[in-house]
């Protein structure tokens, strides 16, 4: 499944950084702006206890978790929507991704030069902002000027297009990101995601912070959070420096004990790497046995024929039906068979929507 969240902010506020520590492809991180020029990209492991408990349990030859592919993307600048900088290559790379990780600069360092001279998370959201939302607009204006016209001759879609346009128009006008508008029926939902609008992308806000605040965060979190209140979006604290320390640990133990040390119960990249999986609108059921224990990746709200299909193509097509556990009953009775003895294997058909850590064993006939 090739979806694809893109690291994007200015230059210097830890993108690279936090690529290195997420994902298995090496961007260089260095003191200055545009260090990185070709988005960079990376596959990086899922991390689930469901999956490590089902692998203790069944002891199988081989574990296998799901993945999700993380963007390096150049900073940005000022005035990319007219070209400036690599203004052009920024937004081209943004508009090939499915959801954007925004990291912001929410540390004080006098040796990391800030591109803009000072440290203001808010002002650097708003800075990007506005370079989408300008080039949002420009979309949103083609295409109005063209589904108008449609719609007063009759037709009822593009009228109705034309109203969600107007709505995204006066949004944008206002400085709001196009996610702010509520699409009002499915029909405008289906509307929305086909007009591939930068600032209308799922958004998670990265608090870059120093090492004190990794646990608690800081008022420049705080700015941040005020900034975002209105956005259907979520903020994520994280020590990216301390995060590339621990990485380089090669206990687990001793990398738990660091943790623990700064009053977190997990590492900032694990949450970082699950959010963007969250934020993909992605879920996991998985496959369990003797040869192998397996996270497969699906939709939120995929049907069990789609759920099987992942694993082939041939169990979609002759689908008949799914034998379903459920994680906590997998872990209370042990076994399949202890499973069955006591009527908690589900038997599910075609329109049973797969639920977020079902265990699923497919029977089909082509």
């Amino acid at each position: 499944m090739s979806l694809k969240c893109g690291i994007v902010g200015l230059p210097n506020v830890g993108k690279s950084t936090l690529f290195n520590c997420v994902s298995s492809g090496k961007a260089q991180s260095a003191n200055f702006p545009f260090c990185t020029i070709e988005p960079n990209l990376g596959s990086t492991n899922v991390p689930d206890r469901r999956l490590d408990a089902l692998s203790e349990l069944c002891q199988p030859k081989r574990t296998i978790p799901a993945t999700v592919d993380i963007v390096d993307i150049a900073g940005l600048v000022k005035g990319a929507s007219k070209g400036e900088g690599l203004g052009n290559q920024f937004l081209a790379n943004i508009r090939e991704t499915d959801a954007i990780l925004h990291v912001l600069r929410c540390f004080d360092d006098g040796n990391i030069v800030h591109v803009d001279g000072s440290v203001d998370p808010v002002r650097d959201k708003e800075v990007v902002d506005a370079e989408l939302q300008i080039k949002d607009l420009e979309t949103v204006e083609n295409r109005l000027a063209k589904s108008y016209k449609a719609g007063q001759a009759g037709d009822k879609e593009a009228k109705k297009l034309s109203e969600l346009l107007m709505r995204y128009k006066e949004a944008l006008l206002a400085g709001k990101s196009c996610r702010t508008v509520v699409p009002k029926d499915p029909d405008e939902e289906v509307m929305a995601k086909n007009l591939f609008l930068l600032t209308n992308k799922p958004v998670l806000y990265v608090c870059n912070v120093d090492e004190a605040s990794a646990a608690n965060g800081n008022a420049y979190v705080d700015a941040v959070r005020k900034a975002v209140k209105d956005e259907n979006a979520e903020i994520l604290v994280i020590a990216a420096k301390t995060e590339s320390e621990i990485a380089e640990i090669e206990s687990f133990e001793d990398r738990q004990m660091f943790l623990e040390e700064l009053g977190l119960e997990e590492s900032g990249v694990v949450r970082l790497i699950q959010g963007a999986y969250r934020l993909l609108g992605l879920q996991t059921f998985f496959t369990a046995g003797a040869d192998e224990c397996r996270a497969w990746t699906i939709h939120v709200g995929d049907k069990a024929p789609k759920a099987a299909g992942v694993i082939h193509s041939d169990f979609e097509r002759g689908f008949i039906r799914a034998e379903v556990i459920k994680f906590d009953d997998y872990m209370a009775y042990k076994s399949e068979a202890a499973i069955r003895a006591a009527g908690k294997m589900g038997i599910e058909g075609k329109e049973y929507i797969v639920q977020d850590g079902d265990i699923m064993h497919f029977l089909f006939n082509v």
